[in-house]
């Protein structure tokens, strides 16, 4: 904080340029042409989406991750090998129980050794979070130690139950799933599938009730909608959403012609929701999924950026008594406190370095 004559300058906490950006890339063995859309100086993590084993085990040699992962660390970009996903091939739940376990680590381990992967990505959902899942964890990150390689995981909150403390103590950082509170699956309950109260929610639950350390948890944010009524497309990509509706960007939902409506994030409760990681110390922000966005000024990526790199400098005047100025000082901590809220004080006058 500086003072100026009659004025008091309090800048934002210098905290938040230390906030990460990872995004999902799905591939589906075309790397190399995805790569292609991917701008690398506005993240700092990229997870190759999904790379999982075949019915043996082994993981399919390709020397496009060579080439991606190279492209990656000279923008000095880290880069994970996302195993799992939401639709997984049938014969990962067996290729993890404990006669194959062993064999199925080593490849993987070795597979990302291989292609100078910064780390591995556990993005195991549904039924494959069962009894097996916390050997699984725990063998791995055991294999991964001496690589010096990190490891992650993609987790939702509503079965996360099922996941003991010491498992989750396993983890580098948590990509917290904050999205699909509902969806297509669940028709007949239409809504937000991300509102910005569900980052709050799920954000808390694992720094509070699960004891993560707040710089251990990447908040995800969703690139694309779901639908529900007449008229409305099942599930669509936010470039897709504003081309089809022009202005809907700085909405969070549309109504189509036939009266269904879409929802998704727009700029502003994207840039609401990266203030919040900023302002509680959160490791960083995580996307599902790159592709989803645009590539204009209405890129969520671009309002991420702008939002995570703002210097805000506010002065709040008083009136000169005699021939003295009277202050009011604002500490980092008392400005947070608004911060916190997402609002800025009426009597703060703010401009932008």
């Amino acid at each position: 904080m500086i003072a100026c004559n009659n004025k008091t300058i309090v800048s934002q906490p210098a905290s938040e340029t230390k906030l990460r950006v990872l995004g999902y890339l799905p591939g589906s063995n075309n790397w190399m042409q995805v790569m292609d859309g991917i701008n690398f100086t506005k993240i700092t993590d990229l997870n190759l989406a999904f790379i999982n084993p075949d019915a043996s085990g082994n993981f399919t040699a390709d020397d496009a991750y060579r080439q991606v992962i190279e492209k990656a660390h000279s923008n000095h970009v880290r880069v994970f090998l996302s195993i799992g996903g939401g639709s997984p091939p049938a014969h990962l739940e067996g290729l993890m129980k404990n006669d194959k376990r062993p064999a199925l680590i080593a490849n993987l381990v070795a597979f990302a050794d291989n292609y100078n992967f910064d780390g591995i990505d556990v993005d195991l959902e549904n039924s494959l979070i069962n009894d097996n899942y916390a050997p699984f964890v725990s063998d791995l990150s055991a294999a991964l130690k001496p690589t010096k390689k990190l490891m992650t995981a993609a987790l939702a909150s509503w079965n996360s139950n099922l996941i003991s403390d010491s498992t989750l103590q396993f983890y580098d950082f948590i990509n917290i799933m904050a999205y699909d509170k509902t969806g297509p699956w669940n028709l007949n309950k239409p809504g937000p599938h991300s509102p910005f109260m569900m980052v709050q929610d799920d954000f808390n639950y694992y720094n509070k009730t699960r004891n993560i350390a707040a710089e251990k948890l990447f908040i995800g944010l969703p690139f694309y909608g779901y639908g529900f009524g007449n008229g409305a497309e099942q599930s669509m990509k936010y470039k897709d959403i504003i081309t089809t509706y022009p202005g809907s960007e700085n909405t969070d939902a549309v109504t189509v012609a036939g009266g269904g409506t879409v929802y998704y994030n727009g700029i502003p409760t994207i840039k609401q929701k990266v203030l919040f990681a900023i302002n509680n110390k959160a490791g960083g922000v995580m996307i599902w999924q790159l592709l989803g966005d645009s590539k204009d000024s209405k890129s969520l990526l671009k309002a991420i950026n702008d939002t995570k790199n703002n210097k805000r400098i506010c002065f709040y005047i008083r009136p000169i008594v005699g021939n003295k100025s009277s202050l009011k000082s604002f500490s980092h901590e008392g400005i947070g406190k608004f911060l916190q809220m997402n609002v800025f004080l009426p009597d703060l006058k703010c401009f932008h370095k």
